[in-house]
């Protein structure tokens, strides 16, 4: 008797029209993101397109939306990755039914919608609070490194990137002899030692730029510049927070990042791009530094002190210096180089917010190398994110680790949005408080986690943001961020973030 298995036919053809229904269960990941994108509000996707029909047609935006967040569930943000399963993978096909979008198609859908893909959290959280897991309670923030798209070994100085720009514009070591003598040739022209020759050096770089690719209709636009960022320095909040000169260096600074993510700069693909933005934020935060001390200095002197007494004799002297210090990464001028356990990781602060249900309720970017000044902006977008999906509940409270201590972020919180907050002043590894940090509210919060109550919540804290960390670190082994760019980077991360709350959400109704 011959051995008996079953025939596998694959010349054979379907006998009748295939019906994707029938190739995945019922209770599959893909089923549940296409009923999710189906009750979602769109309108931020459609409105981009024509309404006449004119053109080449485009692929449904819910169908690649539906894609795009599938695959982020299952761990795929390659968009040739995303092709590649389209291709092999039966739910995409069933997601996309059976169409296969090539990868630039899928590139070009994330950063056309960039804003409304990122605008999607909000729809993944009305989900959650539909499906009960919204519930007032305590809610933890915590923020972990994440590497960016970017090696730490291109953080160069100014005269490191000005030196390879002006490479560029060199013609023959002939033209070098002639031009400077016995020079080395490796001296920064005088016209890049003054704030105006600078202007005008990178105008003048950004014109033959534009030249240049002015006969590529694939080239991307050189992004225009503002020259000069605007500076709101208010005396009675600088000083009411911090004493001296550099607490208005510092609001300077803060000012500058924040006109950054308001207009944010593309990151462009062409390095000799990349060189001139880079090199033009350097000289953004001298200009930025030296205004701040000449504010200072004029406070100095017609201001008074808070006793009302004036300030007596000159300020210690400070002058800025003429070119500009510090590093930019060259491949992402956005990333900064972050502290972690055992060094430093070249990326951003990666910031959430999460609920006793594990339900992600916030999910934000920046790129302070600590926390510090992270509470009070968070909770204000635990409380935009809320709003927008219709949860009317604060939250019972705030918590946070050591690394959040900021007594003026922890007096707003508390006082203009009537949350309590949950912030140990000591470290867990440290046995003793910290020099200076003892009496007044440091010693009544030590007593307030030290009670039953207090400890009962903060525990906490390490049961809903650490596992959500982990999952997406040590299980899906996401470690860096594959896109550029401090608003892309921002989507990428909201996407995974949203991703966790829509598990969450499948685990509960299939539970």
């Amino acid at each position: 008797m011959p051995q008996n298995f079953i025939e596998s036919r694959r010349e054979q053809g379907f006998l009748l029209p295939p019906d994707v229904r029938d190739w995945l269960p019922a209770d599959h990941l893909a089923w549940f993101v296409i009923d999710a994108v189906a009750g979602m509000d769109l309108a931020g996707f459609y409105g981009a397109y024509r309404e006449n029909g004119q053109g080449r047609a485009a692929y449904e935006p819910s169908v690649v939306v539906a894609l795009i967040l599938y695959a982020f569930a299952t761990n795929v943000r390659s968009s040739r990755g995303i092709e590649r399963h389209c291709r092999q993978d039966v739910a995409y096909r069933v997601i996309t039914g059976n169409l296969v979008p090539d990868h630039a198609t899928i590139a070009r859908f994330v950063c056309r919608h960039e804003w409304a893909l990122a605008a999607l959290f909000s729809e993944v959280l009305k989900l959650c609070h539909r499906a009960g897991l919204v519930r007032s309670g305590v809610v933890s923030i915590d923020g972990t490194r994440m590497a960016g798209n970017c090696s730490p070994e291109v953080n160069l100085t100014f005269e490191q990137i000005a030196r390879e720009i002006l490479a560029e514009t060199k013609a023959t070591d002939e033209a070098e002899d002639e031009e400077f003598g016995e020079r080395c040739g490796d001296e920064l022209p005088e016209q890049l030692r003054s704030l105006e020759g600078r202007r005008e050096f990178f105008r003048q770089a950004r014109d033959d730029l534009e030249r240049e690719d002015g006969d590529s209709e694939l080239a991307e636009p050189v992004p225009e510049r503002t020259e000069e960022v605007a500076l709101e320095l208010d005396a009675e909040r600088i000083v009411a927070r911090t004493q001296g000169r550099e607490g208005w260096l510092r609001e300077g600074r803060r000012q500058v990042e924040q006109h950054r993510w308001e207009e944010p700069d593309p990151i462009p693909r062409a390095r000799a791009e990349r060189l001139l933005l880079a090199v033009e934020r350097l000289d953004s935060d001298l200009d930025v530094e030296r205004r701040a001390n000449q504010a200072y200095e004029a406070y100095r002197a017609r201001g008074r002190m808070k006793d009302g007494r004036r300030f007596g004799g000159p300020p210690n002297p400070y002058t800025p210096p003429d070119l500009p210090a510090g590093k930019m990464n060259v491949t992402d001028p956005d990333s900064r180089p972050i502290p972690i356990g055992f060094g430093f990781v070249q990326g951003f602060n990666a910031q959430a917010a999460v609920n006793e249900q594990h339900i992600v309720l916030a999910a934000e970017i920046t790129t302070n190398s600590t926390d510090f000044s992270q509470l009070d902006p968070m909770v204000t977008a635990i409380l935009a994110e809320l709003e927008r999906a219709g949860v009317d509940q604060l939250p019972e409270a705030v918590a946070a680790d050591a690394g959040y201590w900021n007594e003026e972020h922890m007096d707003e919180v508390v006082a203009n949005k009537h949350i309590p907050v949950l912030v140990a002043p000591d470290k867990g590894s440290r046995g003793t408080p910290r020099k200076g940090w003892t009496g007044g509210r440091y010693d009544w919060m030590r007593t307030v986690l030290g009670s039953d109550h207090g400890r009962e919540r903060y525990k906490k804290r390490k049961q809903t943001t650490e596992p959500t960390f982990g999952n997406t670190k040590h299980n899906k082994g996401v470690i860096r961020f594959h896109r550029r760019g401090r608003i892309k980077v921002r989507t990428e991360w909201r996407l995974m973030m949203m991703t966790e709350g829509a598990s969450h959400f499948l685990c509960k109704r299939s539970g």
